[in-house]
């Protein structure tokens, strides 16, 4: 139930607005029955002229009743109330969630879907079909450069999008960063070719290695593949990343033992991008590759950070302290729970 009222959500939240408004006053009238217009808008904050638009829709589908002592519910408005409770309270519940998490990370937009996925990898397919939904009412039509970064989830995402993500867009995906030296089937390439694959778009290879030394850094820049890729990665609209633990990122990109108590030294706890990040949210080391940086999101409208699980949760709060608020974190209850909590558990 949580994936579906997360999706409607994501499609339609004035449909689910209209919802909440509406079941709230039938519920107010019930507590309050019988009641007059001006006490109930008081009661509710509203106006008069708004509330009186929503009782006589509400009394013209048989909910509500009116006389001279004020307004009552029907036996069918009383049905329907009973009918919502538990509907409505597991919408008003996710829905609160998702707005304390906007609230306390700093951005605009938060989805949540059911379960944790340190537990029920299940919750991975979830959380890549609210992000194939999230596309589908986000992306304009025409042209969209998609930029993607690698990773298990990633490539656990990929696999639920779907072609109804082209209809009347042409979509072009590209590898958001240099990333050949981890596993084949989660660098950016292949994560990013399987994305268009499965949307009947288009894609780009960015043949570049995960670790580079500055002199190599410069000399790619200079190579023309590289250059007409870079070209699309700035002019993207819209970024899909995952958000790791430090120290887990940093052993699966094969860094030197040095560099992996380097991490842990300095508390590192969450890396986006090749940054690694305290819990303050501070860069504590950076891993010099070629492609997109964090800086460059500010000027992208669609940047979706997809990470679930309760022990992602400090990673993702560290993360957070970065991000742009035009940011969407996909996330699920296991890490939103333990983020609200405040005990995101140290490692």
């Amino acid at each position: 139930m949580h994936d579906e009222i997360a999706w409607i959500e994501t499609i339609a939240p004035d449909f689910l607005e209209v919802i909440r408004r509406r079941y709230h006053i039938l519920q107010h009238i019930n507590w309050m029955q019988p009641v007059g217009r001006r006490v109930l808008a008081i009661k509710l904050d509203m106006s008069e002229r708004a509330l009186r638009t929503e009782t006589d829709f509400l009394r013209a589908q048989g909910l509500i009743t009116s006389s001279k002592s004020g307004m009552v519910l029907t036996d069918n408005g009383e049905e329907a109330l009973n009918g919502l409770e538990k509907f409505m309270g597991q919408i008003l519940d996710v829905h609160q969630r998702e707005k304390q998490l906007m609230a306390l990370l700093g951005i605009d937009h938060v989805l949540i879907v059911a379960g944790d996925s340190d537990d029920q990898p299940r919750v991975l397919k979830d959380i890549g079909r609210l992000v194939n939904e999230t596309l589908r009412v986000l992306l304009p039509d025409g042209r969209n450069i998609i930029a993607v970064m690698g990773g298990t989830t990633m490539a656990r995402v990929a696999k639920e999008l779907t072609p109804k993500l082209s209809n009347e867009r042409e979509l072009v995906f590209v590898p958001a960063r240099g990333g050949i030296g981890e596993t084949v089937d989660i660098q950016a390439n292949t994560v990013s070719a399987d994305m268009a694959q499965r949307t009947h778009g288009t894609h780009r290879m960015l043949y570049v290695p995960e670790h580079v030394s500055k002199e190599t850094y410069e000399s790619l820049l200079q190579e023309p593949s590289v250059q007409a890729v870079l070209q699309m990665i700035t002019h993207c609209n819209a970024v899909l990343h995952s958000i790791g633990d430090a120290v887990a990122m940093a052993k699966r990109r094969g860094m030197t033992t040095e560099e992996v108590n380097m991490i842990k030294s300095e508390d590192a706890v969450g890396e986006a991008f090749g940054y690694f990040f305290n819990d303050a949210g501070e860069v504590v080391y950076k891993i010099p590759r070629i492609g997109l940086q964090i800086r460059d999101l500010d000027s992208i409208p669609y940047i979706l950070a997809i990470a679930g699980g309760r022990s992602k949760a400090r990673a993702i709060q560290a993360y957070m302290k970065n991000a742009p608020h035009q940011t969407w974190l996909i996330t699920d209850e296991g890490a939103a729970n333990q983020i609200l909590k405040g005990l995101a558990p140290l490692k």
